[in-house]
């Protein structure tokens, strides 16, 4: 190759880009009490894929709710009944006492609010919590029961982005029980579950666990004949416990049993934004449109 194609060569190749150091932050992140940094924006964390049960809910199972559940008013409603206290409200001697109403609390007669679109029944959180009597004797019996909450709910403290979530909680004694239980002493764990994480542990337990489970006809109702003015009727809670037996019957533990000391039973509550007479019941509709059953004996 002679000198003058060498040199035209060189005019016509690409320059050789040279790579520049990343500027330097000026200011330092700052650090939360764990120790990790915090990023000078804000992030927001959302959900990647939607949520099939979330999504059932607004477009199928929401409509159907009002429609069973919607109570026609056709005028304002009367302003509410005085109720007489106990002591007189002006009397010096009675100004610091507990003043209760006659007939006792009212509490479960409390009316339900105006039927709205914007009232409609639908879930809020999901609780659950589990009692270890061994914990009694030694703590260290509760790691396998946070261990198989953590693994079930897939919560962490403040995990997510979400400031309210507290991950797997201790619960605690509040006070003395025949001796053997006392303030303080670790009792048992619970977790509270809430957006698209709660409605994929429904989808869990209605299609893997309760089709599994033996001898489970529903969850059981109290009889029709039952008074349903107290306050559990008025407040749209939903609750049922699961034996031990069901404890292997989730995918997430079943995969690694082992991992898992013992088995235990827990208790699910299923919270809902219902309230007034007849919470209880638009509860459970709203829990059986999610196919969990339930049975009156």
């Amino acid at each position: 190759m002679s000198a003058a194609v060498r040199e035209l060569a060189a005019k016509t190749a690409p320059a050789a880009r040279t790579f520049r150091r990343p500027p330097r932050i000026r200011r330092p992140l700052k650090r939360d009490e764990r120790g990790l940094p915090i990023p000078h924006v804000d992030i927001t964390i959302r959900d990647t894929t939607p949520c099939r049960l979330q999504d059932h809910y607004y477009t199928t199972l929401q409509d159907d709710l009002m429609y069973m559940t919607y109570i026609h008013e056709s005028g304002p409603r009367p302003p509410p009944r005085d109720i007489r206290l106990k002591y007189d409200v002006e009397n010096p001697y009675t100004v610091n006492r507990i003043n209760t109403t006659v007939g006792g609390d009212r509490f479960g007669k409390m009316p339900a609010p105006v039927t709205t679109a914007e009232n409609v029944v639908k879930l809020e959180k999901i609780v659950l919590h589990a009692m270890i009597k061994e914990a009694i004797s030694h703590k260290a019996n509760l790691v396998g029961a946070i261990a198989s909450f953590r693994a079930l709910s897939g919560e962490t403290d403040q995990g997510g982005g979400r400031h309210t979530s507290c991950g797997v909680e201790i619960v605690k004694g509040k006070k003395s029980v025949s001796g053997w239980v006392r303030p303080g002493v670790p009792l048992g764990v619970k977790v509270v579950i809430k957006g698209p994480k709660m409605y994929d542990f429904i989808a869990t337990l209605s299609e893997f666990v309760l089709p599994r489970l033996r001898e489970f006809s529903g969850i059981v109702m109290p009889p029709s004949s039952s008074n349903m003015q107290t306050p559990s009727g008025v407040t749209g809670v939903v609750t049922f416990g699961l034996p031990p037996e069901a404890f292997g019957l989730f995918p997430q533990l079943e995969v690694n049993l082992e991992a898992y000391p013992r088995p235990h039973g827990m208790h699910i509550h299923f919270v809902t934004n219902a309230e007034g007479q007849g919470a209880q019941n638009k509860a459970r509709a709203l829990v059986s449109g999610f196919q969990i059953p339930f049975a009156r004996k």
